[in-house]
């Protein structure tokens, strides 16, 4: 079954509940103080760009893009949802924020996420995907709850 990646307002139920359901997941995974997953009206703010993928009328997962300057962007909101898992869905999403990035014209994605086992397979399908570890960028912190990639887009 193909795996239909689409552009999305946020305003369906189902999305927003997607968008609750990453938001628990990442605060059940890292301490209090330490996530920085956006909620839906952030995600809903201008330089985003937010994706859901769907398998026919089943919504499997979602991804976003910040716009930080006129050659970065940052990878947020990558969630696949549990049932979906390892078939894809992430892949998907993050093609169409690689796709969207380069068509920009960003020079790079940056992107800050979790550490420990939770997080294995976000970091693996990052790595695969060209991405590189560096250090903190913008605002945030390094700590020892986050670590934090770079893809060049040449």
């Amino acid at each position: 079954m193909p795996i239909d990646v689409r552009i999305d307002d946020l305003s369906s139920p189902a999305v927003q509940a997607l968008v609750a359901e990453h938001l628990a997941g990442m605060h059940a995974n890292t301490p209090a103080g330490h996530v920085h997953a956006m909620a839906l009206q952030a995600l809903r703010a201008p330089g985003m760009t937010f994706w859901t993928a769907w398998r026919d009328a089943e919504l499997c997962g979602c991804g976003a893009l910040k716009q930080l300057d006129a050659h970065s962007g940052e990878v947020k909101s990558m969630r696949t949802r549990a049932a979906f898992l390892r078939q894809g869905i992430g892949q998907a999403v993050l093609d169409a924020i690689v796709q969207t990035a380069v068509a920009r014209g960003y020079r790079q994605l940056l992107l800050e996420t979790g550490t420990g086992p939770a997080f294995a397979a976000a970091h693996a399908l990052y790595l695969r995907n060209g991405f590189r570890w560096c250090g903190a960028f913008g605002d945030y912190e390094a700590t020892e709850f986050n670590v934090f990639l770079r893809r060049d887009l040449g």
